[in-house]
């Protein structure tokens, strides 16, 4: 029997319910297909500065580089808002995404016919909105030195080279292969002198891939257009900052961010998690959106397991269930009965087991 070990760090306020749910839908995957996912939890975020005052505490730091794949629930806590160094929360999401040289950061946005009343959308602009946006993740303002602030004011830098540019282009453009062979980079080229040296970089590497359409777009249009004509967009490709805002921005078109997943890859471990934070203000009261996590864990199959099989399982699964009607309160219109988070990964757990059902978008009792 084939074996994976998964680090899972839960993390802070809604992580540990969330995560609780994908990690069950994981191990009906491996009943389903023959397979064992032994699983270690271990302290991240605020966590981990409460058992060791640090973020991203030694056993962590070593646990997760030995795993195959590393699930991540969410980090962040107000208590800790004013903390500095590796007692700030993100500090060590940051510190994790650099050890594991997590480069590529993939947040696919799929609409789900049933929810298009969730978002402040026309619904007639959401029909057929499927993107992904590739965003380079260890580089840009949010590791550039110099950094600092005193009492006169602050820098931040902003700076990419042309080997971590290139890398992440050429996930975008191999993922775009699989997709619909067209890829949109997104810069500000022209104010900004890295985004001229973005946009040169990416159109050199897209010479290595002719089967793949590239276009370059400002990211203020981008914005505009993201909203405007969401379903014009199949794949976009960005840089750090850009690529946190435009995936926040994107969540809008899905209805809510406790649908969205993500995964971050590139040369070790690949790390999967929900898009959504922490939020601590309805954590332990089991009405936080399961799903995000729960794709999350589908995409963790897909590219850190290489189980595409399980992973559409999963992927079938959540959408049936969203056919099905099922809707925490998040996702729930007016009249709508809304389910916990428990009941949700329970529908989707069944639905991972009975596939046929998931096919059809059957299985809500």
């Amino acid at each position: 029997m084939k074996r994976y070990a998964l680090a899972v760090l839960p993390g802070d306020g809604i992580g540990p319910e969330v995560t609780a749910e994908a990690v069950r839908v994981l191990r009906a995957t491996a009943d389903l297909f023959g397979y064992r996912i032994d699983t270690t939890e271990y302290p991240l975020g605020a966590a981990g500065v409460a058992q060791s005052g640090d973020s991203l505490p030694p056993r962590t730091r070593d646990a997760v580089t030995q795993a195959d794949a590393v699930l991540l629930g969410a980090v962040g806590d107000p208590a800790l808002a004013a903390a500095e160094g590796r007692r700030r929360p993100e500090a060590g999401l940051l510190a994790l995404r650099k050890l594991l040289g997590a480069y590529a950061n993939l947040r696919p946005v799929v609409v789900h016919p049933a929810l298009r009343h969730a978002s402040p959308l026309r619904p007639e602009r959401l029909e057929g909105v499927d993107l992904l946006i590739v965003r380079e993740l260890t580089g840009g303002l949010y590791y550039g030195e110099p950094r600092g602030r005193d009492a006169a004011g602050a820098v931040n830098t902003l700076r990419y080279t042309v080997p971590e540019i290139e890398r992440v282009a050429r996930v975008a453009f191999r993922t775009a292969r699989e997709r619909k062979g067209a890829v949109t980079s997104v810069d500000k080229a022209n104010v900004l002198e890295v985004s001229l040296l973005w946009r040169e970089t990416v159109s050199r590497v897209a010479l290595e891939y002719p089967d793949v359409r590239l276009d370059h777009l400002y990211v203020d249009f981008a914005a505009m257009r993201l909203v405007a004509e969401p379903a014009r967009f199949d794949l976009l490709l960005t840089e750090n900052l850009f690529g946190d805002i435009l995936s926040d921005e994107a969540a809008v078109l899905a209805g809510s961010l406790g649908l969205l997943p993500s995964a971050s890859i590139g040369d070790g471990p690949g790390l999967f998690e929900p898009v959504h934070g922490s939020a601590p203000d309805i954590a332990g009261r089991g009405v936080a959106n399961p799903l995000g996590a729960i794709a999350s864990a589908a995409m963790l199959l897909r590219y850190g397991l290489n189980l595409p099989e399980a992973a559409a399982v999963v992927d079938r699964a959540v959408a049936a269930a969203l056919t099905a009607g099922a809707r925490t309160a998040d996702l729930a219109g007016p009249g709508e009965r809304t389910v916990d988070t428990r009941e949700m990964g329970d529908l989707v757990v069944r639905l991972v087991l009975n596939r046929d059902r998931a096919g059809a978008g059957q299985g809500v009792a």
